[in-house]
């Protein structure tokens, strides 16, 4: 398994992959799952995949083969669109999964494998698509302007939250690495190096491109500063009414009084937060 996005932003184009693949618990290697293109002055593609590697691998390959020969009918260099460079590329993968798929099938192996595409051509705006197993592809909605595949669960919400088309470049590019952060601490079969592409409207070239391990001293600040925030926000959270006051003995007039409760050892001093909250019963 691995993990991948691609975030469309009115600015442009940010992809980010993990580079981790497995057959078993005791098979683990590092594959680079992003390929980057830039097959004309007025053209740039990012492709990042997941599923089947030996699937991705030769639709990779065929993919450059058809851009180096004169005789292939397309091709990335002569798309004339976003959308048909990513049925193209569903295309080629059929292609591929049609050749080995009967054999896979018969040793038990799933032999299919996912694709993002994003980049620009030309005075179009760039675009990004998810290319399924099947051949077909969807685009990114402005409500939901990312696009996931591999192990996508655990990296979602931050996308969620945060990133909408007024996103910038950068900030899409630091949420891309937290997504995939929170994707690694959660699943082990995701895992760096970590790669990061930003294409920008109208450059057509792939203007910042990252490769971060885990040692990495940025990818690291940005893993330290997210988790501490993250539990510092915990902190801050309402308390719930019986860590603030618990009745206690009636008192001799058989009336019940209220006993403060101390707060969470490491919630920040924080005025009323509702439900009965008073800053002399800490």
């Amino acid at each position: 398994m691995t993990y991948c996005l691609g975030i469309k932003v009115n600015d442009g184009l940010v992809l980010a992959s993990d580079s981790r693949t497995n057959a078993g618990v005791d098979y683990v290697s590092v594959y680079s799952k992003m390929y980057r293109f830039e097959p004309a002055p007025d053209r740039v593609f990012v492709i990042v995949t997941s599923g089947n590697l030996a699937t991705s691998q030769a639709v990779m390959q065929q993919l450059k083969r058809d851009m180096e020969s004169v005789n292939a009918v397309v091709s990335l260099c002569s798309v004339g669109s976003l959308f048909d460079a990513a049925t193209y590329l569903g295309q080629v993968s059929q292609g591929v999964q049609g050749q080995y798929g009967q054999a896979l099938n018969s040793s038990g192996i799933n032999g299919e494998s996912y694709f993002i595409i994003g980049g620009q051509i030309g005075a179009q705006a760039p675009d990004l698509y998810l290319v399924y197993a099947q051949g077909n592809c969807i685009s990114p909605s402005p409500e939901n302007p990312f696009v996931q595949i591999g192990e996508t669960k655990y990296g979602k919400p931050i996308l969620d939250r945060v990133i909408g088309p007024e996103t910038s470049l950068e900030d899409a590019s630091r949420c891309a690495l937290v997504s995939i952060d929170s994707t690694i601490r959660s699943n082990i079969t995701v895992g760096p190096p970590v790669e990061l592409a930003v294409i920008r409207t109208n450059e057509y070239t792939i203007g910042q491109y990252l490769k971060l391990d885990e040692n990495d001293t940025f990818f690291r600040s940005v893993r330290e500063r997210w988790g501490e925030g993250v539990r510092q926000a915990f902190l801050t959270l309402p308390r719930f009414p019986w860590e603030r006051v618990s009745p206690v003995s009636p008192q001799s007039d058989n009336q019940p009084v209220q006993q403060a409760v101390p707060a969470h050892p490491e919630a920040p001093q924080m005025q009323d937060l509702g439900v009965g909250y008073s800053p002399q019963m800490r």
